[in-house]
């Protein structure tokens, strides 16, 4: 080897322990930068007119994209679960469980029992009272359970337009990120930092929509929703939606009142089975307004028209006729069974009964169109009214299959059903949540590990020495020839 061609590598070597340093310190500096890949340096041997040395080939950005893949989706499918369970626990807390004082079973019980304190004394004007604040308490707290859901279904319809704006810009900037990526390649240079930040962008869009990842001719990447819609190819797609100020149990997608989604201008799916942007943040936000929210609504509206129902009835009251409101009304008026959906918010006490109204407690005993007191010692209307409470009536809609219940059996059931539905919800995000957090570690564990960096840094300190040592060597030799 001649003096040239041995500082030629040493040069060389130099130049690639210098440049591996460089992707080790990066790597350390970077460990725990959302979005990073461990990087690596390519070298081979150089050998071109005879010279040898090490030629740098570049910087290899190292990923798993199957791991990737896999733990993006089950992030997806994470917080979808979580909206779910959020919901339901929500509901709940609406509902009440039947140990709390406050709770729709309570207020249920406390009515039955104020009826049947009032039934051993019906000349006392306070039982009476007592009982129409009874009943009072149970219309209002179905009243605010409507509204709870009515309310968790409009800040689902906010949070949707909060996501949709995120989705659109996430998209405008991957469309950038891919022109920049293939510019950069086009002139020769490294790609990795805009990887890394096109990586994290995909992450973004991600957790909103679970999404396939592939790739495209001079670095770029094309996004597929996993229900089939086409959100970045080249162009980025526009995502349409609009939200309202407030969403009331008479606005629903299927009637369009509400807004649905659309892909550059044509409208797409949004149920949980078949939506096109399903399966993520916005699915599980979808769900809850459109789905979810729904059922709820429903249970409730028939649990109200349970309850009028069953007071409206003159064999109850003989003092009602066919088309008389009873002791709860719609609004003041009589149950239309047509007219079902939002009963729930509607549901109130017969002002004739309620002082609070104008009515007078009396007629809680004598009858809800008795024109003046009866007799005071009479409690068979209160016993009948205690007794109608428990009797098994048929029930439709609500899903509950048609069965008869008691109001308090009734009560229990909704009860229940939500709470089975909470339970299975919490399971599903606690399998979602093991999994992520499974896939995330693997993730971690496949990217930068300092003490292995830290190795190959020491690695690189002794192949720097070595070549600066064939450097000296060469300037003593030079050094040695000059002087003869």
């Amino acid at each position: 080897m001649t003096i040239s061609g041995a500082l030629s590598n040493a040069m060389s070597g130099l130049r690639a322990a210098s440049s591996g340093a460089e992707v080790v310190s990066s790597n350390i500096s970077n460990a725990l930068t959302p979005g990073y890949a461990r990087r690596i340096l390519s070298l081979s041997a150089q050998s071109t007119g005879g010279v040898g040395g090490v030629q740098i080939n570049g910087i290899l950005r190292i990923v798993d994209a199957g791991l990737a893949s896999d733990r993006r989706n089950a992030e997806a499918e994470q917080v979808n679960a979580n909206s779910r369970a959020q919901f339901y626990t929500r509901f709940e807390s609406l509902i009440g469980t039947p140990d709390d004082p406050a709770s729709l079973s309570a207020r249920l019980a406390g009515f039955e029992s104020s009826l049947i304190s009032a039934a051993s004394r019906p000349d006392a004007p306070e039982r009476l009272t007592t009982s129409v604040g009874a009943a009072r308490d149970l219309a209002a707290s179905i009243r605010e359970a409507s509204a709870g859901v009515q309310a968790a279904r409009g800040q689902a319809d906010q949070n949707i337009a909060g996501m949709v704006d995120e989705l659109n810009l996430a998209l405008e900037q991957l469309a950038t990120l891919n022109a920049q990526i293939t510019s950069l390649q086009v002139q020769g240079g490294s790609i990795a930092t805009l990887q890394d930040q096109r990586q994290q962008v995909v992450d973004r869009i991600a957790a909103l929509v679970p999404v396939r990842e592939v790739p495209r001719d001079n670095g770029q990447i094309a996004l597929y929703s996993t229900g089939g819609a086409v959100l970045i190819d080249g162009t980025a797609a526009v995502i349409g939606f609009e939200p309202v100020n407030l969403v009331t149990p008479y606005l629903s997608l299927a009637d369009s009142t509400l807004s649905g989604l659309t892909i550059n201008g044509q409208s797409v799916r949004t149920d949980s089975a078949r939506g096109a942007l399903r399966g993520g943040a916005l699915g599980g936000q979808f769900a809850v307004r459109d789905e979810h929210g729904v059922a709820a609504q429903a249970q409730l509206d028939t649990l109200a028209r349970d309850l009028i129902e069953r007071f409206e009835d003159p064999a109850v009251d003989p003092t009602l006729t066919a088309g008389d409101a009873g002791l709860f009304t719609d609004n003041g008026a009589a149950l239309d069974p047509l007219d079902q959906l939002g009963l729930a918010s509607r549901l109130s006490l017969n002002a004739a009964v309620d002082p609070q109204q104008g009515g007078e407690a009396w007629r809680l005993r004598d009858g809800i169109n008795a024109a003046t007191q009866g007799n005071v010692g009479d409690a068979t209307l209160l016993q009948n009214l205690s007794q109608v409470l428990n009797d098994p009536r048929p029930v439709a809609g609500g899903g509950f299959g048609g069965q008869a219940f008691g109001a308090m059996s009734l009560a229990a059931t909704l009860a229940s059903d939500i709470g089975v539905e909470r339970t299975s919800a919490e399971q599903v995000l606690s399998f979602a949540t093991s999994r992520l957090t499974e896939l995330t570690e693997r993730q971690l564990a496949d990217g930068v590990d300092s003490d292995a960096e830290i190795q190959r840094l020491m690695l690189i300190e002794q192949a720097y020495a070595a070549n600066a040592r064939v450097i000296e060597t060469v300037d003593e030799m030079m050094q040695t020839l000059l002087r003869m």
